[in-house]
């Protein structure tokens, strides 16, 4: 409790951010550290200068704000989850403007090693609800944590239909955690917290603002390993999770439509710009995350043997590196020239021995194991 109310603490005062807090902790070791830290060695970190050094030193007033909303968010039946803390999401931490904080509520597991996000038109159409219901249903083997933004149309959709298939799902607020937007969405909400839950980065008694939710979008778009968009049209929310998704590295997927229909128009236009992987069959996304196929058996186990020395150099680099690795690093660690380490690359893939990944990286096939 007591570095918690320290990180809330920090969050209130003026002139630092999500960054300059984990900054700080980084430098410090710990919240508490952090005011506990002279002005002459505060001032050495980067982003901190003199002023915001002297006011961790007048806190009194950040403190006492720090544990009320500790209190409030009890209340609610939430709890705090600090950017330092193992429940924390670690593919969120993976994105350099991730929360310091976020207030979660239910009993999901955020760190499920799969995760993809679901977002789309808040005006849903038959064919959208339906294409939801597919991809969820096509991926529940995997059990996969469905996230998605408690919003009207494709976001409650998934919601419901994770539900439906057994699967947690996690509903990204704009809002306090003690307010559900939209009221309507309370009973729906309500069963999620048996099986996944609701957070925000927001504080309690926040409202939901306009301005709050593309910021949340970033959360959707950072915990997913991939995120869907199945129906958006030409601007909206959907849009700008799918930018944010491929600024931070993440598989993005889009679901054609109908070229005459307005809620199709984002989705198209994402594919049209290489922007997203076209979406036709829920293997594509068991393909393009390497995730085993359900209805497969693992392949037999590969005799290291019957490779050559450079590749096998390869297929041991990629096993120390479980996320894989980008061609320049493969390159620089094998000590193969990229302009050959390119055709061994291509013998590995065509034999289904690793696959390839958007921005040139390499990992090895999930449903291939190795003898020794």
């Amino acid at each position: 409790m007591k570095e918690k109310v320290y990180q809330l603490a920090l969050s209130f005062i003026p002139g630092i951010g999500d960054i300059l807090i984990k900054q700080l902790i980084s430098y410090s070791g710990s919240a508490e550290a952090v005011f506990n830290t002279p002005n002459s060695r505060l001032r050495r970190i980067p982003g901190i200068g003199e002023k915001i050094a002297d006011s961790l030193k007048n806190t009194e007033v950040y403190f006492r704000k720090a544990e009320e909303e500790f209190e409030k968010v009890q209340k609610a039946g939430g709890v705090i989850l600090c950017y330092t803390d193992k429940a924390y999401p670690k593919k969120l931490k993976e994105i350099n403007d991730a929360p310091s904080i976020i207030f979660y509520k239910g009993n999901g597991n955020l760190n499920n090693p799969k995760v993809i996000s679901i977002v789309g038109t808040r005006s849903a159409t038959a064919y959208g609800k339906r294409i939801v219901e597919e991809i969820i249903s096509g991926v529940k083997d995997h059990n996969p944590l469905i996230v998605s933004g408690l919003a009207y149309g494709i976001d409650v959709h998934a919601h419901k239909i994770a539900l439906k298939n057994g699967l947690e799902t996690v509903g990204v607020m704009a809002s306090g955690i003690d307010i559900i937007y939209p009221g309507i969405h309370r009973k729906i909400a309500s069963q999620m917290m048996e099986s996944g839950g609701v957070m925000t980065e927001y504080l309690t008694e926040t409202k939901p603002d306009a301005p709050h939710f593309p910021t949340r979008n970033r959360i959707i778009a950072g915990m997913a390993d991939a995120v869907i968009v199945v129906e958006a049209a030409e601007r909206g929310g959907a849009l700008i999770t799918a930018e944010l998704a491929n600024g931070y590295n993440r598989e993005v997927f889009a679901v054609p439509g109908d070229l005459h229909s307005s809620y199709s128009e984002g989705c198209n236009k994402l594919i049209r710009n290489h922007k997203a992987s076209i979406l036709t069959n829920p293997k594509d996304i068991e393909y393009l995350l390497s995730w085993p196929e359900s209805d497969q058996k693992p392949d037999e186990p590969v005799d290291l043997t019957d490779l050559n020395e450079q590749e096998k150099n390869i297929i041991r680099l990629l096993q120390s590196f479980a996320d894989g690795l980008m061609v320049d690093e493969l390159s620089w660690k094998s000590q193969i020239p990229i302009n050959q380490l390119a055709s061994l690359l291509l013998n590995l893939e065509f034999s289904g021995l690793i696959v390839s990944l958007p921005g040139k990286k390499y990992k090895l096939n999930s449903k291939s194991s190795f003898k020794k």
